[in-house]
């Protein structure tokens, strides 16, 4: 697929957020439930620093608000803690990008802890109690899972030659 601007790849974009947020929702046993990466914001904050001009904030927000109505959230709420992760990593994608893995993965562990903390935030402001030491585990596990976030994104990017 090709569009006026000589840009290819939309599809493949697009299919990767509908994995993402089928993986934020299939059915896992209670105990692993709350170690489960943040699928969504890992693979926002890989589409936003490989290709910022095309994925960014409007994605981000949009994105954001499938994930509200899958999660049962407030409206918005994922929608605006996502939209400020995608704007801080379109910000710091050309710093980002020239670490080494291991490294990124410890910049995706700021950048999905501030999403978290900001979902947290705007969940207690409508005064929903707060949650137990085990809601920052996604954080960690989100950080562990980047490796091969990275690299499956990488490769269906340069296999799909989406640019």
């Amino acid at each position: 697929m090709t569009t006026p601007t000589g840009t290819s790849g939309g599809g493949i974009i697009f299919f990767s957020f509908v994995a993402a947020l089928f993986l934020t929702i299939v059915p896992l046993p209670a105990w692993a439930g709350e170690l489960r990466p943040e699928w969504v914001a890992l693979f926002l904050i890989y589409w936003c620093m490989a290709l910022p001009q095309r994925v960014g904030v409007g994605t981000a927000w949009i994105v954001g608000l499938f994930l509200d109505v899958l999660r049962g959230a407030l409206l918005g709420q994922h929608a605006l803690a996502l939209t400020v992760t995608a704007y801080l990593s379109i910000k710091l994608h050309q710093r980002i990008r020239v670490y080494p893995v291991w490294q990124q993965a410890l910049s995706v562990l700021v950048l999905v802890t501030l999403y978290q903390l900001l979902v947290l935030w705007i969940s207690g402001t409508i005064g929903k109690p707060a949650s137990r030491w085990t809601y920052w585990l996604p954080s960690l596990t989100s950080t562990l899972t980047w490796p091969f976030v990275y690299v499956v994104l990488r490769s269906l990017r340069q296999s799909f030659r989406v640019s």
